[in-house]
């Protein structure tokens, strides 16, 4: 079994998808800043688990 799950979200900035791979032990519940894969603008997340194995991820801006 796999302790990582995939995901996808907008950038907020460029609306570009983007994957991000959440450690269900470690992410959920944790704010964390990442670059947009495309445009390279900061992305503040926060992951929460929804139910087991289902994941929602809010992103915005950094200045939001």
């Amino acid at each position: 079994m796999s302790l990582s799950y995939e995901s996808e979200f907008s950038c907020p900035y460029c609306m570009a998808p983007n994957a991000l791979e959440i450690d269900a032990a470690n992410d959920v519940g944790q704010a964390q800043i990442v670059d947009c894969q495309i445009c390279c603008q900061p992305i503040e997340l926060t992951v929460h688990e929804t139910m087991e194995g289902v994941f929602e991820v809010h992103a915005r801006t950094d200045d939001e």
